[in-house]
């Protein structure tokens, strides 16, 4: 490892729309995503006929003292219809009303695919303005809301906090401008709205549910004095669901006592979506494989492969589930599962997170048929369904595993078919989802199904440095080639001059990697060191330009992100009325001129959020001083590990990189999906 002598955040989680950002993009946006939204629109249908055919909605029966007793009886007694919402709490609620599907935090989604009418969009925009709110959210509020958004508003303002980016304060503004002196903190309606704005929030960092303490405690930062009243009222108007879990470890401490339970409180969105994988990945689990070719052959396919591979065919053989782990040089693997699978006769598909992924698992074998997930889910690429709605695959090997948040992964796993078997395979050590949900690592710990761990390690310096890192250890390297430099700096200007220079000098002269190959990862969009401070350097120096459209010129490096959670890496072809042209992973995507500003950035620097699932043949990974606090091992992990070649560190952060490899790791996060699991522990190891 060498190292250059010195010249002299925000979080690293995707942003999202600011308050005033323009609504009107969200009309477009629906045109585009139009095939993915409908598909994902029949598997959510699918997933509630099946919720609807249980008998309980929510099972909680254990024993439990105080509030939370109360809230759980009271829930039961109005899922079940056992007695009307007012007789069963205190506080008299308002009329119940369908509640509306809650949007997801990144961006408002029209439910059935279609745009709002115009005229509800003039109504809403008429009541915004009326309450000194931007009228650019119109369209947004109007889809989240749907037809009687224009009355539901000017009853509750502060349904207004269901639109992306509006946070309780602004809400609170809104509602004191329309109703007065009647907006007051204690009122219901806000109590409702906030707690289901919390959860959403909650979702942005990866949450599936909330503990019933931390949702309370939140409430009160924000202002609610009874907070658990709030949340009474927020599940009789059904916008959020109660659950009973039991305590991971605990027992009853007598035999007449039940074992301890927690209490979570979630949207139900996500709840529908856990319980729905659960259920799915129960039949992979429980049902044997569809007998599509002799056993002799699978095991002559595994004999003829090396190490691992040859184990990951096997399991693959006799089970309809099975996890495989491991770093990039591992893609070898189930790329050789495919290979040998397609032999066999199997309708065999690969799905990657993204483009890139996808070209580079392609290129590892002559003839591997393999999609992103996105593309799969829509129906763009891919096998196609059968006529029962189905992926027409015998098995689907989803790569990139640990970014399938859990409505991802539950269409997925509803979409296959009865017989077919499903490989889940990843890097544990790289970030999660950007969704809510950690699909893979709670099914690695639930040890369900065979796991099969590669012993096939990533070569060269690089692969030893970054193997280090996910054990916790930074380790110095030898380098000759200098795999790895890392360029010491004082503060922020100087971080912002080096990463200019080893981006359009240094690495391409000594490393003989063009600019254009070249990516920097650094932790945040913001500050004196983020993408956007970055991107503007490395554009004046790249490709300088006025910026005529949307602050993008023919030429410029962007990413576009057509959903949340999805970016796309690609470049400005042109722009003209239709909007921006770009070309995203060799396909060409017209961005209609409304979501340039929401949708597309430029794409020089990235975080490593929207780096996860791709690599480059040079990286340079910005980490300014301060940026120590937002430092933990799987980012360290995912930024040093897009480097196919080369790996330049800009460091600033003296002690705090090295700290962060050994002491900090994933942040947690609260989910059911190994509570839903665990019945499947007992029925597979019998």
């Amino acid at each position: 490892m060498s190292t250059e002598p010195p010249e002299t955040t925000e979080d690293a989680e995707p942003e999202k729309p600011a308050m005033g950002a323009d609504a009107a993009s969200s009309q477009a946006q629906v045109s585009e995503a139009e095939a993915e939204l409908q598909a994902q629109r029949i598997e959510r249908e699918r997933i509630e006929r099946r919720k609807a055919e249980k008998q309980g909605p929510v099972e909680a029966g254990a024993k439990l003292r105080g509030r939370a007793a109360d809230l759980l009886a009271a829930v039961r007694a109005v899922e079940s219809g056992e007695k009307p919402v007012a007789p069963v709490f205190t506080e008299t609620p308002a009329p119940r009303r369908p509640a509306p599907e809650p949007a997801r935090p990144a961006a408002a989604v029209v439910a059935a695919g279609a745009a709002p009418s115009s005229s509800v969009v003039r109504g809403v925009r008429e009541v915004l303005v009326q309450g000194g709110a931007p009228e650019g959210l119109a369209v947004q509020a109007a889809a989240v809301l749907g037809e009687g958004a224009p009355e539901e508003l000017r009853a509750d303002p502060w349904q207004l906090l269901r639109v992306a980016g509006v946070r309780p304060e602004q809400a609170d503004g809104f509602a004191r401008a329309l109703l007065g002196a009647e907006a007051g903190p204690d009122d219901e309606r806000r109590g409702r709205a906030v707690t289901v704005w919390l959860l959403d929030q909650a979702a942005l960092a990866g949450h599936t549910a909330l503990e019933m303490p931390v949702l309370v405690t939140a409430l009160g930062r924000q202002g609610v004095r009874d907070a658990e009243g709030a949340v009474q009222d927020a599940v009789a108007q059904g916008d959020v669901l109660v659950f009973q879990d039991a305590v991971e470890g605990a027992v009853a401490s007598a035999e007449d006592e039940e074992v301890p339970v927690r209490v979570l409180v979630g949207l139900e969105r996500y709840a529908l979506a856990e319980e729905s994988l659960a259920d799915g990945l129960a039949r992979l689990v429980n049902s044997a494989p569809k007998q599509d070719c002799p056993g002799e052959d699978w095991e002559r396919a595994a004999a003829s492969s090396e190490g691992s591979a040859g184990e990951l065919i096997r399991a693959v053989a006799g089970h309809g589930l099975v996890l495989h782990t491991g770093g990039e040089a591992a893609r070898a693997e189930p790329a050789a599962l495919l290979r040998a699978a397609q032999d066999l006769g199997l309708r065999a598909w690969a799905a990657a997170h993204g483009p890139l992924g996808r070209e580079r698992f392609a290129a590892l074998a002559e003839g591997l048929r393999v999609a992103t997930v996105a593309g799969l889910l829509s129906g763009a690429e891919g096998p196609g369904r059968d006529a029962d709605g189905a992926l027409d695959v015998d098995l689907l090997v989803v790569l990139d595993a640990p970014q399938l948040d859990v409505e991802a992964a539950a269409l997925l796993v509803e979409s296959l078919p009865d017989g077919a078997r499903l490989v889940l395979a990843g890097d544990p050590g790289v970030l999660w989802s950007v969704g809510p949900g950690r699909v893979f690592a709670d099914l690695l710990a639930a040890r369900v199904c065979p796991q099969v761990a590669s012993r096939r390690p990533d070569p060269g310096p690089l692969g030893e440095l970054v193997s280090g890192v996910g054990m916790g250890e930074l380790n110095q390297v030898a380098a000759p080639g200098k795999e790895v430099v890392i360029v010491p700096v004082r503060d922020a200007g100087e971080a912002v001059h080096r990463t200019v220079q080893l981006v359009v000098d240094s690495v391409p002269r000594a490393i003989g990697v063009p600019a254009e190959e070249t990516q920097v990862i650094t932790p945040g969009h913001g500050g004196a060191v983020g993408t956007r401070v970055l991107n503007a350097a490395l554009k004046e120096r790249l490709n300088p330009g006025p910026g005529r459209f949307g602050g993008f010129d023919p030429g410029d490096r962007v990413v576009y992100a057509p959903a949340p959670g999805r970016t796309l890496p690609g470049r400005v072809e042109k722009a003209d009325a239709e909007g921006l042209h770009l070309v995203c992973g060799g396909e060409r995507v017209v961005v209609p001129k409304e979501r340039v500003e929401q949708s597309v950035r430029h794409g020089w620097a990235l975080t490593a959020h929207q780096a996860v699932g791709c690599r480059w043949p040079a990286v340079v990974v910005v980490l300014p001083g301060d940026a120590a606090q937002s430092l933990s091992r799987p980012w360290v992990y995912t930024a040093f590990g897009r480097a196919d070649r080369h790996l330049s560190v800009v460091h600033g952060v003296e002690q705090a990189l090295a700290h962060a490899v050994a002491e900090v790791g994933p942040k947690p996060r609260t989910t059911r999906l190994p509570v839903l699991l665990a019945p499947q522990v007992a029925a597979s190891a019998g």
